[in-house]
């Protein structure tokens, strides 16, 4: 083989690895694929069609709602609302309507920073506990469905969330003294809920919150 032959042989074979290493980088973990195709599951949505787009290796291509770090490529956002101006929602002239429940497969989305799924109506079941292990969450959106239950006892672990929207559910319960662990919380929102009891003692020492909506 000549020179000039064996040095295009070698270009080649580095395109090819590199290629490889891009595909490799570009993709999400098929972890995160599979919990967020287990959280699907847990959901149906028979109007709209917004998991349609949720095929393919790359859970961050083209997932509607689906937002990953450009970096880790791990799935950062989830961002489902019922009631947009997408043009999803205006070719089909009508907002969202969901049934299922949340899956605790999204606790397996460890990088997961906002999680909004918001004004379904349908979506019933209760919060899932685990949703307190996941220490890079700063948004919880839940607002207008029939989620019932409790408040995770624990939600004072998330020491990044400034926002929790949880209104226009049937959550019952008190509010966990924990919730006063929430140096971060800026945004608090639990009307129109089923909720009853005091509010815990320091809860008035919150240092971030400046919204806080209760009854």
């Amino acid at each position: 083989m000549s020179g000039v032959k064996f040095f295009q042989a070698i270009i080649t074979v580095a395109i090819f690895i590199l290629s490889l290493t891009t595909t490799t980088v570009r993709s999400c973990p098929q972890s995160d694929r599979a919990a967020l195709l287990a959280f699907k599951a847990a959901l149906h949505e028979p109007y709209l069609g917004v998991f349609n787009s949720w095929t393919g290796a790359d859970c961050c291509h083209n997932w509607y709602g689906v937002s990953c770090d450009k970096e880790s490529r791990r799935v950062a956002d989830i961002n489902l609302r019922g009631e947009s101006e997408d043009p999803i929602f205006q070719k089909k002239h009508r907002t969202g309507y969901m049934t299922g429940y949340i899956s605790p497969s999204i606790c397996k989305l460890t990088r997961l920073s906002s999680f909004t799924v918001a004004d379904w109506k349908g979506i019933s079941g209760e919060i899932p506990r685990c949703i307190s292990s996941l220490p890079f969450l700063r948004i919880i959106d839940l607002i207008g469905n029939r989620i019932s239950g409790n408040i995770p006892t624990d939600i004072g672990r998330l020491q990044r969330l400034t926002v929790f929207n949880i209104a226009d559910n049937v959550i019952s319960g008190n509010i966990p003294p924990s919730l006063t662990n929430l140096r971060s919380l800026m945004h608090l929102d639990i009307r129109n809920n089923r909720i009853s009891g005091p509010l815990p003692n320091d809860f008035g020492r919150l240092p971030m919150l400046s919204r806080a909506l209760l009854s």
